[in-house]
């Protein structure tokens, strides 16, 4: 992932997940489009865990992603947020995670398409 985000000169600032999801903190590049980038993160790294058997019961990415943006202040806490995600979801499950997150941005959804 950081190899696809260097080269679209995206400064990455921390990954970090657990077994149902991942969390990335980048600087998007003015001249980067997000969803071309995300299909890019998604297809480099499916090759790259199957051809490397990283990760057995690997049976792809789900088709869509979320992404938020927040105030350069805020870069530190959130570096903090996605170091600590093992800790963070012995608490609070990601689909509470998600939805706390859409709330936090005032996002409207149909709970029918959320999972």
């Amino acid at each position: 992932m950081w190899k696809v985000l260097s080269k679209r000169k995206c400064h990455l600032y921390r990954i970090n997940g657990v077994e149902d999801h991942l969390h990335i903190v980048t600087h998007l590049h003015p001249m980067q489009a997000l969803s071309p980038l995300v299909k890019d993160l998604k297809l480099s790294t499916n090759q790259f865990i199957k051809q490397e058997q990283l990760f057995p019961h690997f049976a792809g990415w789900q088709d869509g992603y979320g992404a938020f943006t927040y105030a350069y202040s805020a870069k530190d806490d959130l570096i903090e947020y996605v170091k600590s995600q093992e800790e963070h979801h012995r608490k609070i499950s990601f689909e509470k995670e998600w939805r706390a997150l859409l709330k936090e941005h005032r996002i409207n959804y149909d709970e029918r398409y959320l999972f």
